[in-house]
This record gives C-alpha cells, sequence and structure tokens, in this order.
C-alpha cells in the first residue's frame, strides 16, 4: 500500500526533524530517514554552540531569531538548551586582517589583550597573540535535546518519522510526488528536500535542478586536558584565520582542524594527515605538546556558492521545498528555519523578514 500524507520530508536530521515537528500540529507529515535512527550523520557531529556573530549577514539574522528558542524552547524541552561558554579568537601579526573582518558588522563582542586571552585559556603562548576578542554570549547547544525535543512534537502530533527508509526513487504523478523507499511507498502533494549532503542526489532522483551544493568535510579530535588544569569553564578558541579551533568537551579538549575538504556525500570519517596538519597548529599555538588522540572523528558541512542556506520551494518544480545548504550552522538556525519551512509550506506570512526570506530563496541560485 501508498502511505499519504500532506508533507514528505527526506532527512532526519536537525532541519528535517524540525521542520516536521513545526508541520505536524496543521498537517500530515512523515520523516523518511536513510539510517536506523534520526541525527546520524552530521547533526551528531556537531560542535555544538550557538555564536550570534557567526556567519554572513543572512546567517547572523537567523541565529538571532533561533536564540529565543533555544533559551525558552516551549514544547521542546523543560530548560534552555543553552549553557554558558563564550567564543575568543586570537590573531598572530598575519592574522590582524581576519580578526578586523570577522569584527566588522559584529555585536557583543569584546577586545582583549594577550594577557587577558591568556588568563582565560591558559594553556595560549601569549608572545604569539597580538589581538584577541571574545563574545561572551556563546554559548553550548545540548543538541540531544534539541533534536529528541523536536522528535517528540512530531510524534505528538501524529507525525510520523520512518527509519531505514533511502529514497530510491522520486515521481511526480497527478500533482502528488511518489517516493519508493525499502519500507515502502509514499506520496505528498510537498516534499521537503531536508537531504544534507545528499540534497543535490535527491533533487536529481526528483528529476529537479540542483543548487550546486558542496559536501564539505570538518575534522575533530578528543585530548587529554592538559596536565594540572581544569578546562570545564574555559571558552572556545579559534584562530582568526579559522587555521585550527579547540573547545572543552566532558573535561577534555576537541580541537578541529577547521578544515574544509570537499568530498562526496558518505559516512565522513577523518583524514590523518588533515588531523595531523590542524593538531601541529594548534601545537603551535599553544605551550601544551600534543601527545595523544583519545578519538577522532569527522561530519560534513555543506555549502552553495554564497554560504547561506537554501529554503524555500524550487523554481522549476511544483511542491518541492528545498532546506538545505546550513554548512556548519545547522543546528543553531535549525529553530528559525524550521519555522520559515512551515510558514512557507503553509501559505503563512514568514515571521523572518523579507530579505532574509529572499536572501535564503533558493531562486537567487538559477
Amino acid at each position: 500500500m501508498t502511505e499519504r500524507a500532506d508533507f514528505l520530508v527526506i532527512g532526519g536530521g536537525i532541519a528535517g526533524i524540525g521542520a516536521a515537528a513545526r508541520l505536524a500540529p496543521h498537517a500530515s507529515v512523515a520523516v523518511l530517514e536513510t539510517e536506523d535512527a534520526i541525527g546520524r550523520h552530521s547533526t551528531g557531529r556537531s560542535a555544538a554552540i550557538y555564536i550570534r556573530n557567526y556567519g554572513n549577514r543572512t546567517l547572523r539574522a537567523l541565529n538571532a531569531a533561533s536564540e529565543p528558542v533555544l533559551k525558552e524552547p516551549e514544547g521542546i524541552s523543560g530548560q534552555s538548551l543553552l549553557s554558558p561558554r563564550g567564543e575568543m579568537l586570537i590573531a598572530t601579526e598575519a592574522e590582524l586582517p581576519d580578526l578586523n573582518a570577522y569584527l566588522e558588522g559584529a555585536s557583543g563582542l569584546e577586545e582583549l589583550s594577550a594577557k587577558e586571552a591568556v588568563a582565560l585559556f591558559p594553556i595560549l603562548r601569549e608572545d604569539l597573540i597580538a589581538a584577541a576578542a571574545i563574545e561572551r554570549a556563546a554559548q553550548d547547544i545540548d543538541v540531544d535535546r534539541l533534536l529528541q525535543g523536536f522528535a517528540r512534537l512530531l510524534r505528538h502530533s501524529a507525525g510520523r518519522i520512518v527509519t531505514d527508509a533511502p529514497v530510491t526513487a522520486i515521481s511526480r504523478v497527478g500533482g502528488l510526488w511518489h517516493l519508493a523507499t525499502p519500507k515502502g511507498e509514499f506520496e505528498a502533494p510537498v516534499v521537503v528536500n531536508a537531504a544534507g549532503a545528499w540534497a543535490d542526489e535527491v533533487a536529481r532522483l526528483a528529476g529537479v535542478a540542483t543548487v550546486g551544493l558542496v559536501p564539505m568535510r570538518r575534522s575533530a579530535a578528543i585530548l587529554p586536558a592538559p596536565e594540572g588544569h581544569d578546562v570545564s569553564a574555559w571558552p572556545l578558541v579559534a584562530s582568526a584565520s579559522e587555521s585550527w579551533y579547540a573547545k572543552p568537551e566532558a573535561g577534555k579538549l576537541m580541537v578541529s582542524p577547521a578544515d574544509e575538504d570537499p568530498v562526496d556525500p558518505h559516512d565522513a570519517w577523518a583524514d590523518d594527515m588533515v588531523l595531523a596538519e590542524g593538531l601541529y597548529r594548534f601545537e603551535q599555538a599553544v605551550t601544551m605538546p600534543v601527545t595523544r588522540v583519545e578519538r577522532s572523528w569527522a561530519g560534513l558541512r555543506s555549502f552553495v556558492a554564497d554560504r547561506t542556506p537554501v529554503a524555500g520551494f524550487a523554481p522549476d518544480a511544483e511542491g518541492f521545498f528545498w532546506l538545505a545548504g546550513q554548512g556548519g550552522y545547522g543546528v543553531q538556525t535549525a529553530p528559525a528555519l524550521s519555522q520559515l519551512t512551515a510558514d512557507l509550506c503553509l501559505g503563512r506570512a514568514p515571521s523572518l523578514d523579507p530579505q532574509t526570506v529572499a536572501a535564503l530563496d533558493p531562486k537567487r541560485l538559477f
């Protein structure tokens, strides 16, 4: 038998589950997820921090719109999804232009001396820091509580999550999209393409023009905490040129080479050489040697050419909604993008400002 819904969402990451949760109180919704559980790929591998000044102007607008939900996630969680962290940028003399570019148009950042930066992250080499700045309001995000909260909201409204259901064929007949999966056939007038790194592949299956999505690998490693230090209150620290960043994680340090290597969509893993080079850059900036990597992993951050998410109906295919290209901003923008998806799919006036909505529209890419 074919299962009918008002909306079919392809992808069980934070984008797809969030959008489905916002649609479900108003319509019948089913989420089709390839893996055996939701959040297996980029969502489950996120560095999970809310940074209001992260990204371009459109992304900063999405960050600002998401913050109230993350602070007071009514219906999603009984308490705030945020906890104090802070994000500090440090610059060598050569990186001063990078730091100045970041500070331009940013709000709520405090410039620091090298001595003040080291007081916050004590293993930094003070002699290499030409300038520093901190966004003290940056906060850790409890990604699992956000994802599972959206999932509960979805199920509470009788929405369905179908796992182990990769979409193998898509066609449009009689005003309905027909999707084939190993778990059966599904049909709906609207498909939301929230397939992450695979979003262009989904579009090809549907005969829809692609948006030029490029998945990029981002690697990370867990290192033991520096001997004699309690790192729990340290901020995230990043080089201004984005050549590495480090963040406390469960009493240890997570370090990333901040790599963005274009790859085909796949279940990503860390490249040993890329990781080693990034750890070397980190090691040059601190007073601790890197002697042991406890574990490493990688995820995919997918971008289109202008590095702005794609959210809106495809200009060439009725009822095909794009929700893709979130890059490294998917978790912190999920509340705003899920609400926008629901608004547009249900024919409501978006709560986001028109300039931001236009900047997200897929028509800009054609």
